[in-house]
């Protein structure tokens, strides 16, 4: 399939932020052990549809599930959020909006589902004679708890409400040796680690019928003050507008990424997918998308893409861009 390269246009009142892309994540199915997060593939429920809404300040979804098979089943589904650093600027995007928003309704009823917080580090490696960190990190969730930190000493990142300084103190005067392997300076609070949350609950889909599911959110958000050549590829940045760039030095952006392929975890591909992305009136967005339907603008501010039969093996990323 071929990558397409979508540029719309438009002005943007922007506020600053730090430069990364957050990632958002479809539901599936799984369960959630000491080891980390398992995502099944389920054999007898199928995704008929999902409906996904995207701007910078709200994520909706609207699911329809249908069990294939004569016999009612119960299955954990699991929301996971993206991991964050425990270390961010002022200017980090505001997780703990996106931590007090989340909503979830199933079947048209608001409900409470499970919250579960890991921790993961990055793992000191060897190369070329120095030490450093790999680019992978660990589940290190036991690790932590082994050191006496509970789940909201681990959700500080999201929160704000536990001191990072205070975590890493407990992670110094801790005597598990497993930690030798992620701790780089004994004498140093900088110590990184990564937090997610992941949001569960026990779900019945009823014999040879459909269960909706919405939920929404507000998501985490990055950008930068400089839309730099590195960067567009990964939002498809039409040659026309990069010239634009070169002569005004680039553009402030906002950005996030949706992971879609956990939406591969079920029966059958989506029978019916929609797209949605909307931007202020007074910005650009570019994105990739990898798939056979076509982006149609149906409003001023709002695009959309429609898929049958969707399989989604790429995940999203969209830039809001200052004009």
């Amino acid at each position: 399939m071929d990558k397409r390269h979508l540029m719309f246009s438009g002005t943007l009142a922007y506020t600053v932020l730090l430069a990364m892309t957050a990632a958002q994540a479809n539901d599936s199915t799984g369960y959630i052990g000491t080891g980390g997060v398992e995502y099944l593939k389920n054999k007898n429920i199928s995704m008929h549809s999902e409906d996904l809404y995207i701007s910078k300040d709200k994520i909706r979804v609207n699911y329809e599930f249908k069990n294939l098979s004569n016999k009612d089943i119960t299955e954990t589904v699991l929301f996971p959020m993206p991991a964050v650093p425990s270390f961010t600027g002022s200017d980090f995007a505001d997780t703990s909006e996106t931590y007090n928003n989340f909503k979830l309704w199933v079947n048209g009823k608001l409900i409470n589902p499970e919250l579960h917080v890991r921790t993961f580090m990055y793992p000191i490696v060897v190369k070329d004679g120095d030490r450093t960190y790999a680019n992978t990190s660990v589940d290190t969730t036991e690790i932590f708890k082994s050191c006496g930190l509970n789940e909201a000493d681990m959700m500080g990142p999201w929160t704000y409400q536990v001191d990072t300084e205070y975590v890493n103190q407990q992670l110094l005067d801790c005597n598990n040796k497993a930690l030798d392997k992620f701790i780089y300076d004994r004498e140093s609070l900088d110590i990184p680690w990564d937090s997610q949350m992941i949001y569960s609950w026990k779900q019945k889909f009823k014999a040879n019928a459909m269960t909706k599911i919405k939920h929404s959110y507000t998501p985490l958000v990055g950008g930068s003050v400089h839309l730099g050549e590195e960067q567009f590829p990964d939002f498809c940045v039409d040659a026309s507008t990069q010239r634009g760039f070169h002569k005004n030095g680039g553009r402030p952006y906002h950005a996030l990424s949706y992971i879609l392929t956990t939406g591969a975890n079920w029966a059958k591909p989506i029978a019916n997918f929609k797209l949605t992305v909307e931007r202020d009136p007074d910005e650009l967005v570019s994105f990739c998308w990898e798939g056979k339907g076509k982006v149609k603008k149906v409003s001023a501010t709002t695009f959309e893409i429609k898929e049958s039969n969707f399989i989604p093996t790429h995940d999203f990323d969209v830039a809001f861009i200052m004009k």
